[in-house]
């Protein structure tokens, strides 16, 4: 498991308004621990001040990491849009673990890591 640099950008897909998400918590978690965060949500709605991006199609930027807070059955449909954004490595959170789609990103040579976004940060390990 190797950490993300500071100011890398980290999108968080299925990034909840609701406080009490861990999706929301990690937008928030990430912003302080000195990252940038890239809300992702099919509403664009803001989440801890940032206005999500749509889909991650939408996403210009190199970002080093994707934290997924979403079911396989919405992040299976997603395969093309991770492999267009590239990012360094995936996280799959508890709960939204893929088997099948993270075979296809380790094949495509994108890291892959099933663990909690939030313990990663709180113990330095992200």
């Amino acid at each position: 498991m190797t950490n993300a640099n500071p100011n890398s950008k980290v999108a968080v897909l299925g990034a909840s308004t609701n406080e009490e998400r861990y999706s929301f918590q990690a937008v928030k978690m990430l912003k302080e621990h000195g990252h940038v965060p890239i809300p992702v949500h099919p509403s664009g709605h803001v989440v801890d001040g940032l206005t999500a991006v749509k889909d991650l199609g939408e996403i210009d930027d190199n970002v080093d990491t994707l934290s997924v807070y979403v079911n396989p059955k919405i992040s299976s449909g997603q395969l093309d849009a991770i492999l267009s954004l590239k990012p360094r490595r995936v996280v799959f959170n508890p709960g939204a673990e893929n088997g099948e789609l993270a075979e296809k990103l380790k094949a495509a040579g994108i890291e892959v890591i099933e663990a909690c976004t939030l313990v990663m940060l709180r113990t330095g390990q992200f």
